[in-house]
């Protein structure tokens, strides 16, 4: 039998599965616009708080279903989703267009849908602009019980391999407690919530692959393979063989990372590398903690700042950091000031008069918006300097590309810092101030950051975006976004050296450094702190063990040698690396 076809898409996971496909139907059709009479007005109304009502409940289901030992971040997608459901921005707008346009429910609730996903399209920031797929499935949930569907999958799907355009965060932990083998949607990033689902609960899946639910066939035989993002059909028998191989590898593997956990990450001519977390959220800390993280790299907090009409508190910050510095009881935490932008934050940044950006990711973003809104950007420092007096905590300031911007950055930390020890509040005196260097600018003028700074930390994921000017979200040139182009390793180089000749600490936050395959190149480039998510640690640590650094060295330095000579950087990587 030969392969009757594949799908290819984004991976999810390192994950392969096996399985017999399911194609999931919504049962939405295609939404039209209909009016209704002046008569029918409060019934329609009726009709909607109704449906509302039918899917909240429906996901207070589900959340009570979810184990107690899930980690906590999993019925946080639920949480969310619910929360979005009392949101004004949904129900109260929906009932309004109803009201006076006299849409119908249907109607009245896409026209709002509509509005806010262009809200979120806008946005620069891809993790964050990946959130109007909330939109999405709250509203998909609402109109599949307007069209009359139950929010509910009673089939089998023990060992199954699910196949639909999209999946909400509530079915897909449904279908991880009915057993399934793997999920293929046709729609979905790297960031988005069904594939950050998919890494958190382990189940292996492939998102984005274009008219999958008509590329496959209801119970033929799928192969998932996550790690490539490939789907394959109908395979062979040497290839369900290959596959099977794969899987019991991967078990064994994942058996021998967690006996290796409380071994010293130290290469075998004895240099210690660093390994850090990145946090999400709060409930990242306890992964990282498991994972034997040596310190928290970046703490981001833009989380305290999203889904509400107005700006956390200080007191509230104050609450959250303190939370995270006692759970990590005594290991370092590096919180990030607010990196968001006035066209994605709260209601107070968008009430401030400025007109949007013609490109938000040029814009006013991250430091440049805090020091724009001071009274935005205070009571973040308060909190952060007033949890410093319970353990050690580093202030890290994103986006920066000028010195005379830190300087302004440095002197509002010292007037807060003076004003709270004039109200007699604690804080760490000689708290580490730090920057990320993510712009080309700050890259290259590295050696000024590093003389005003106690740490610099390497954002790749934004340096690459910004020296390249390729989005890596975007579908029609994602395939330019290259780590191991000349420039971009030239400019992480160059901030190393800087960081070594101010003798002060460097480390890399952005997902290079969590990448098995880079971790020999940076290492030996001169990189000794890395910070990745919690789930990356344990391969990472496996890694360094087997490295020497001498050898290493020696190595990166052909390289860079070989690379003015030989431009295919990726097939050089690999030959030097012996990744091939």
């Amino acid at each position: 039998m030969t392969l009757s076809c594949q799908g290819i898409g984004i991976n999810t996971s390192r994950e392969v599965a096996i399985g017999e496909a399911y194609l999931l139907n919504s049962g939405v059709t295609e939404i039209s616009m209909r009016e209704i009479s002046k008569t029918q007005v409060d019934s329609e109304i009726d009709r909607f708080q109704a449906a509302v009502e039918a899917t909240s409940n429906h996901l207070r289901g589900v959340r009570e279903q979810i184990p107690g030992d899930t980690a906590p971040d999993i019925s946080e997608f639920i949480d969310t989703h619910l929360l979005m459901l009392e949101d004004v921005a949904i129900s109260q707008a929906t009932i309004s267009l109803i009201r006076e346009k006299q849409f119908s429910a249907e109607w009245a609730l896409q026209v709002r849908r509509d509005e806010l996903v262009r809200v979120f399209d806008e946005m620069d920031d891809p993790y964050l602009r990946t959130r109007k797929d909330d939109v999405d499935h709250v509203v998909g949930q609402i109109q599949f019980v307007l069209a009359g569907g139950e929010p509910t999958h009673s089939d089998n799907l023990e060992g199954r391999v699910v196949v639909a355009r999209d999946l909400t965060p509530a079915e897909t932990i449904m279908m991880k407690n009915q057993g399934i083998a793997a999920f293929v949607t046709e729609f979905g990033g790297p960031l988005s919530h069904t594939a950050i689902l998919a890494r958190s609960l382990g189940i292996p899946a492939v998102v984005g692959i274009h008219q999958a639910t008509t590329l496959f066939r209801q119970g033929e035989t799928l192969v998932v393979d996550g790690a490539q993002g490939v789907v394959l059909a109908d395979p062979t028998e040497r290839i369900l063989h290959h596959y099977r191989e794969r899987i019991s590898a991967r078990l064994k593997r994942e058996a021998d990372l967690r006996r290796q956990v409380d071994l010293p990450t130290m290469t075998t001519d004895g240099y210690h590398i660093y390994l850090q977390a990145n946090i999400e959220l709060p409930e990242d800390i306890r992964i990282s903690l498991d994972n034997r993280a040596d310190g928290v790299g970046l703490f981001r907090t833009e989380f305290l700042y999203m889904n509400r009409p107005d700006p956390p508190s200080e007191e509230e910050q104050l609450e959250v950091y303190l939370a995270a510095v006692r759970e990590l009881n005594g290991i370092p935490i590096t919180i990030r000031t607010l990196d968001l932008g006035m066209d994605k934050s709260t209601g107070a940044i968008s009430e401030s008069g400025c007109m949007p950006a013609v490109n938000p990711a040029l814009g006013l973003r991250a430091i440049r918006l805090c020091l724009k809104e001071p009274e935005l950007f205070l009571p973040q420092l308060r909190a952060i300097l007033r949890a410093s007096a319970e353990g050690p905590v580093r202030l890290m300031i994103p986006m920066l590309s000028s010195v005379p911007e830190l300087m302004q950055v440095l002197d509002l930390i010292e007037r807060t810092k003076q004003e709270l020890s004039n109200q007699h509040l604690h804080y760490d005196a000689s708290l580490p101030i730090g920057g990320m260097i993510e712009i080309p600018a700050a890259a290259i003028a590295a050696n000024a950051f590093a003389r005003q700074l106690d740490f610099l930390s390497i954002g790749t994921n934004d340096l690459i975006q910004y020296t390249l000017a390729v989005d890596r979200m975007d579908e029609e040139v994602n395939f330019l976004f290259d780590p191991l182009h000349p420039a971009v390793l030239n400019l992480i180089q160059n901030t190393i050296n800087a960081a070594d000749q101010a003798g002060i600490p460097v480390s890399m936050c952005g997902e290079m450094a969590g990448d098995p395959h880079y971790i020999r190149l940076l290492i030996g480039m001169g990189l000794r702190e890395m910070s990745m998510h919690p789930s990356a640690l344990l391969e990472a640590r496996e890694v360094i063990r087997h490295c020497n650094l001498t050898n290493l060295q020696e190595r990166t330095e052909r390289y860079f040698q070989l690379l003015i000579e030989q431009p295919n950087s990726t097939a050089l990587f690999e030959e030097i690396f012996n990744l091939t």
